[in-house]
């Protein structure tokens, strides 16, 4: 949340259509980078574009211009809804094109929101890719930078990059499977590799960097180390029968014995986690940083928090019915309560995530629900009326000491990539899975800690035999709700399309199963037009 990088604005890059893509500034090369400093302005831009959407916030010199919204193209913005749309745990009233085939599991390669998510994939890796090449041996040399420790702060860098660059192929590995695998920029038309060998590429290239990057909690606040690489071999490794139909378990213990053995521990308070001062947190693992002043954008927490506002919940709303003439006392309580002034009135949840809280979700029997109910209908007749779905306002633009962010509209909230109490639930099912390396009383220790933190006593503890793959996956819903992952886990258990149904799945009301070949989203057809080496995944 804090102002972290200065971000280098001469570097401008056009809209792409696929990873063959450079700065547009021919200066770039020759005359920027002159020292350090100069590569660390790249690199946050890197960062950046995990979290912004162009050169100028909120908006007006996108990185992506192939829809009219510059919102829509945040990655955060378009990664949640991919991984939480498509599933039970959230809805949207909106209209905008193609964001109903999302909850319904109707999209085609035309849909605008997968479009965007595999540009934006495609931009992070061709800007990590030419930041690499740009910070070579020789191209230092050409730089004229040959003193020791300015090589090493660089290579530190470049240990980042790589990082990121992983981080968005197991995105695109995880969402697109069969994509391009691209490590430098080239002419042609590059073909696509098989998911073995980009789950390959992102497992070697997370073993190399793993020595090299900064050890757990001595880089700068935002950036990765060692521990945000171990969360990510252990994601990878989780989801490995998946992708490569190869499993991975005792990968998994491995990578989150790593994490929970240099000094994490669980935020006291599960709602601080989702707060504008989450950066002080000793749970979160890797953030993507927000500052409401000086990263405006309408992506990040910014769309969480606002889209999560509606009906009772923001000023101007009499009734559940719009009336500007009536004065209302909303705006105050609306300002007290979430930390800004206005509500978009979009995201809800479905009965289906709210009865693994309990069956009412104004008295929910797991304290970690932050669910609004007045107002708000359980079942949903129509998608498009926010008042009609539980509304989650999990993430907020207050601080722990209730005082609103640097700005009322943009968010000071941190999104919160990799927490601790993840690979505590990652362990727990890779125990469970077969994995070696871990045991169940260990399992069982960090789920009962989760829970602890979340009844604030041992009233929720449960027995080991309580601890099965399916209380796992609903623990993980319990826990990790909203937070990217639902999707992901669903695949994972096999309950995605074919089997597993919710209110609204497959435009029924009551909900029904959809093709298996949708676990994975169609190649854009507009990458298909402009690359005749890629084939279409199958069922599009």
């Amino acid at each position: 949340m804090k102002r972290i990088y200065t971000i280098l604005l001469s570097l401008l890059f056009v809209g792409c259509t696929d990873l063959d893509i450079v700065p547009v500034d021919a200066s770039t090369e020759f005359e920027i980078f002159k020292d350090s400093e100069a590569y660390k302005s790249y690199l946050a831009k890197l960062y950046a574009a995990y979290s912004q959407t162009g050169q100028d916030g909120p908006a007006g010199d996108a990185d992506i211009s192939i829809v009219n919204d510059e919102g829509f193209t945040s990655y955060i913005r378009a990664y949640w809804k991919a991984q939480e749309l498509t599933t039970d745990e959230a809805v949207i009233a909106w209209a905008d094109a193609g964001i109903r085939d999302l909850h319904e599991q109707s999209w085609t390669s035309e849909n605008q929101f997968v479009r965007v998510l595999y540009y934006r994939i495609s931009l992070i890796i061709t800007i990590a890719n030419d930041f690499l090449k740009q910070s070579t041996d020789e191209k230092l040399a050409t730089n004229g930078i040959s003193d020791a420790a300015s090589k090493a702060v660089i290579q530190q860098y470049r240990a980042e990059a790589r990082f990121l660059r992983a981080l968005a192929y197991w995105h695109a590995l995880d969402l697109f499977r069969n994509v391009v695998l691209l490590t430098d920029i080239t002419a042609g038309f590059p073909v696509q590799s098989t998911p073995a060998e980009l789950f390959a590429f992102i497992e070697s290239e997370l073993a190399e960097i793993e020595p090299i990057i900064a050890d757990p909690k001595t880089n700068q606040y935002g950036r990765a180390d060692k521990a945000a690489v171990w969360m990510l071999q252990a994601k990878l490794y989780l989801n490995a029968e998946v992708y490569i139909n190869e499993p991975k378990y005792t990968e998994v213990i491995t990578a989150c014995n790593k994490v929970t053995s240099v000094g994490y521990s669980l935020n006291t308070d599960y709602q601080s986690l989702f707060l504008a001062d989450n950066n002080t947190s000793n749970e979160i693992i890797f953030a993507l940083n927000s500052d409401g002043k000086n990263t405006q954008n309408w992506g990040n927490t910014t769309f969480l928090i606002h889209g999560a506002m509606g009906g009772f919940m923001v000023d101007g709303i009499v009734d559940g019915t719009e009336n500007d003439a009536i004065p209302t006392p909303y705006l105050t309580e609306e300002l007290d309560t979430y930390g800004v002034t206005a509500g978009w009135a979009g995201l809800r949840t479905t009965r289906t995530m709210v009865e693994k809280f309990g069956p009412d979700p104004a008295n929910p029997v797991d304290p970690r629900a932050i669910f609004y109910t007045n107002g708000q209908t359980l079942d949903i007749a129509d998608i498009t009326e926010f008042t009609e779905g539980i509304a989650v306002p999990k993430y907020k633009n207050l601080t722990s000491n209730g005082i609103p962010g640097s700005d009322l509209t943009h968010a000071d909230t941190d999104y919160p990539m990799f927490r601790l109490a993840d690979a505590y639930l990652m362990y727990a099912e890779a125990v469970l899975r077969g994995g070696t390396g871990g045991d169940m009383a260990t399992a069982l220790g960090y789920i009962n800690d989760l829970r602890f933190r979340a009844f604030g006593n041992n009233s929720g503890d449960v027995a080991a035999a309580d601890v099965t793959l399916d209380f796992i996956l609903d623990e993980r819903v319990r826990e990790l709700y909203w937070e990217a992952t639902r999707r992901v886990d669903l695949i994972r258990y096999a309950r995605y399309t074919d089997a597993g149904v919710w209110p609204w799945k497959g435009n029924v009301a009551a909900g029904q199963t959809t093709e298996a070949f949708r676990n994975v989203f169609p190649i854009p057809a507009s990458d298909l037009i402009a690359n005749p080496n890629l084939v279409q995944n199958p069922g599009y």
